[in-house]
C-alpha cells in the first residue's frame, strides 16, 4: 500500500512556503490568518488526555511484562530510563544555550498576557497545587483537560491492572483497541497541519518578520545537530567501552533501515528488520525479543530532545521562558508522557503540548509556531530513536552475555552478510501466516 503521508509531508512545506510569502507580502492578511493555527492546535489539545491515558496504561502493563523475564528486562527498562533522561538533560541544555526563540517576542499583548496568567498560577501554594492534581471525579480529567489529572488516572489505572495480573488481559486488549482508535483519530486532525501550519506561520512571519525565519532555522539546524551529538559523543563511546563495537560500522549494517525511516518519518516502519538483523548480528532472540520493542516505547532519546528544545523555543518566543525549576518539573514529566507515542504521526506535538499544558497553560497556543517544522524535526527524532534502540540491543546482549561478539565483527566486516531472504521466511510461520503483532510487540 502505497503511503500517503509523503503528501501530506509536501502539502506541509508548501504551507509553510505560502505562509511565509503571505506574511511577508500582506502582514496584517497573515496576522489574520492566525485563526487557523489556533484552529489546529484546539485539535491537537483534544486529543491529549486519551492519548496519555491510552499509552500510560499500556506502558505500565509493558513494564510488567518486561519485569517478569528477569535480568534483561530489568537491565533494558533501567538502561532506556537512564538514557532517556540523558537526552532530556542534553536538549534542556542546549536549549537553554542556543535560546533560539530570544528575540521572537510575538506581541506586547502576549507577552503581558503570559506575565498575568504565571502571575495566576504563582499565587497557588503547594497544597493547592498538589489537590489540584486529583480531579473531582474518575472521568473528570478528561473532560477537564487537566493533564496531570489525567496523569494520575492513568497511572493508578496502571498500577491496579498489575494487580489484577491475567485478568486484566481483556481490559488491556480493549485499552489496546482504544488507543488504535484514538491514533487513527490524531492522524485524520494531522491531515490539517498544512492548514494550520499556514496560518501559524503567516501569522508569526506577519508579526516579526525576519526573526521568525531565523529563530524556526536556529531550532531546527540546532535539534539536528544535538541528535548528531548525542549519537556520537553519548552512544558511540558507550557501545565502544561495553561491547568493542564501532557505532559507525553498526550504523553501516543498518544502512537500508535508515533509508526506510527517511522516507516514512517513522522508525516503526523498520521494526521487523531491526529485530531480524540484531538477531543476525549475534544477539540472542529472548533479549532481541525484549529489548527491541520495549524499547520502541520507552526509549526514544530524540523524541525527548525534541520535547524540551521545542517546549524551550516556544516559552521563549511567547516571551515568558521557564524557569530552572519549571524545566526540572517538566523534564520529570515528559520522562513519563513521552513513552508508547513512537511511530506515531502527531503524537510528538499532541505530548508537547500536554507538558505545556500541565507546567503554563498559557503556553499552549505557541505550539502553532513548532507546526511548520514539525515535519522537518520528525526524520531526526526518528532516526535518532532507531539508533538509540540498536545500540541498546547490543549492549543489553552483551551485559546479560548472550551477545556473540566474534559473530558481530563477521557481520560487520561484510564477511556474513544478511539474507533479505531470511528476513522474508521468519515473516512466516510454518503454515505461512504471518504472526500476530501482539507476539512481536508490547501493547501500544
Amino acid at each position: 500500500m502505497r503511503d500517503r503521508t509523503r503528501y501530506l509531508y509536501l502539502a506541509v512545506i508548501v504551507a509553510v512556503l505560502l505562509g511565509i510569502a503571505v506574511g511577508f507580502i500582506w502582514p496584517d492578511a497573515g496576522k489574520a490568518l492566525k485563526p487557523l493555527g489556533t484552529g489546529f492546535v484546539n485539535l491537537i489539545k483534544m486529543m491529549i488526555s486519551p492519548i496519555i491515558f491510552c499509552t500510560i496504561v499500556l506502558g505500565v502493563g509493558s513494564v510488567t511484562r518486561a519485569a517478569k523475564v528477569g535480568r534483561v528486562g530489568g537491565l533494558a527498562l533501567g538502561y532506556f530510563i537512564a538514557m532517556s533522561t540523558v537526552a532530556l538533560v542534553i536538549g534542556l541544555a542546549v536549549g537553554n544555550l542556543l535560546d533560539p526563540g530570544a528575540g521572537l517576542q510575538i506581541t506586547d499583548a502576549a507577552r503581558q498576557a503570559a506575565g498575568e496568567e504565571a502571575a495566576k498560577g504563582g499565587q497557588a501554594s503547594t497544597a493547592d497545587f498538589l489537590l489540584g492534581i486529583i480531579p473531582a471525579t474518575l472521568v473528570s480529567a478528561f473532560t477537564a483537560g487537566q493533564v496531570l489529572q489525567t496523569l494520575l488516572v492513568a497511572l493508578l489505572c496502571g498500577f491496579a491492572l498489575q494487580a489484577m495480573g491475567a485478568k486484566a488481559a481483556p481490559i488491556l486488549n480493549g485499552i489496546g483497541h482504544v488507543q488504535r482508535l484514538v491514533f487513527r483519530v490524531l492522524a485524520m486532525i494531522m491531515w490539517a497541519a498544512p492548514v494550520g501550519a499556514f496560518g501559524a506561520i503567516a501569522a508569526v512571519v506577519g508579526s516579526t518578520g525576519i526573526k521568525a525565519l531565523q529563530s524556526l532555522a536556529v531550532i531546527m539546524i540546532g535539534f539536528y545537530v544535538t541528535c548528531l551529538l548525542f549519537v556520537g559523543l553519548v552512544l558511540g563511546p558507550l557501545l565502544w567501552l561495553v561491547a568493542r563495537i564501532n557505532l559507525w560500522s553498526l550504523l553501516r549494517y543498518l544502512g537500508r533501515e535508515f533509508l526506510l525511516i527517511l522516507s516514512t518519518s517513522s522508525s516503526e516502519s523498520a521494526l521487523p528488520r531491526l529485530i531480524a538483523k540484531m538477531e543476525h548480528l549475534g544477539v540472542s532472540r529472548p533479549v532481541v525479543g525484549i529489548t527491541v520493542p520495549t524499547g520502541y516505547s520507552f526509549n526514544l532519546d530524540g523524541t525527548a530532545i525534541y520535547l524540551t528544545m521545542a517546549t524551550l523555543f516556544v516559552a521563549s518566543a511567547t516571551g515568558a521562558p521557564l524557569g530552572l525549576g519549571e524545566q526540572i518539573s517538566l523534564l520529570l514529566f515528559m520522562i513519563i508522557a513521552s513513552k508508547g507515542a513512537a511511530g506515531v504521526t502527531g503524537a510528538g506535538l499532541a505530548t508537547l503540548a500536554g507538558g505545556l499544558q500541565s507546567h503554563r497553560p498559557e503556553l499552549v497556543d505557541g505550539v502553532g509556531l513548532i507546526v511548520g517544522i514539525d515535519r522537518f524535526m520528525s526524520e531526526a527524532r526518528a532516526l535518532t530513536n532507531f539508533a538509540g534502540n540498536a545500540v541498546a540491543t547490543v549492549l543489553v546482549g552483551t551485559w546479560t552475555k548472550e551477545f556473540d561478539r566474534d559473530r558481530a565483527r563477521e557481520v560487520l566486516a561484510g564477511r556474513a552478510p544478511f539474507d533479505e531472504a531470511t528476513l522474508l521466511d521468519e515473516d512466516e510461520d510454518e503454515d505461512g501466516d504471518k504472526p500476530r503483532p501482539k507476539e512481536m510487540a508490547p501493547v501500544g
